[in-house]
């Protein structure tokens, strides 16, 4: 079990440490000029980018939503519409994914949001024994068994990421 401190601290590791959950911090230096921040945690940190997931804000049907995906991919904006039930989604406007959350972007960890969201995970993460997500500030993220992190955030999970080509 990771020990929290107060720089490190966010409602995401409050969530883990409450419930019970074993995790692994991972800080980091952020770059603010990075243009991806999922695959920026992936490369700084040594980890396989299959294993690291981001977590992004979608609106299906009026109300917002969380889609968590590997940052090696992209998110499939069908496969979670019909993941939960709709015919369409949309990325949500980041500023209300924002307020949402109460996390900056970038930094959205699907644990420890202000306002609960119906949560959809890439079956993909199911493939590890641990995943990475976001840890509530651009720079931390989370590790954590894919089973916690379904059951605290009472995830589905389906196919809704798409492979892309990495380089580097």
């Amino acid at each position: 079990m990771a020990k929290k401190t107060a720089s490190q601290g966010t409602p995401a590791t409050a969530v883990l440490a409450a419930a019970g959950v074993p995790f692994v911090l991972h800080p980091y230096v952020h770059d603010p000029g990075t243009a991806s921040y999922g695959l920026e945690a992936a490369e700084v940190l040594g980890i396989e980018p299959e294993r690291v997931f981001k977590t992004l804000m979608v609106e299906v049907e009026g109300r917002l939503a969380v889609a968590i995906v590997p940052v090696s991919g992209n998110l499939d904006l069908k496969s979670v519409a019909a993941a939960l039930g709709a015919k369409k989604a949309a990325m949500a406007d980041p500023k209300a994914a924002e307020r949402r959350t109460g996390y900056v972007l970038g930094g959205i960890s699907p644990l420890g949001q202000r306002q609960t969201s119906p949560t959809v995970l890439d079956v993909s993460a199911l493939d590890f024994a641990t995943v990475l997500v976001s840890g509530g500030r651009r720079g931390l993220d989370i590790e954590l068994a894919p089973a916690d992190l379904i059951r605290l955030t009472e995830a589905k999970t389906a196919p809704i990421g798409t492979a892309s080509s990495i380089k580097g």
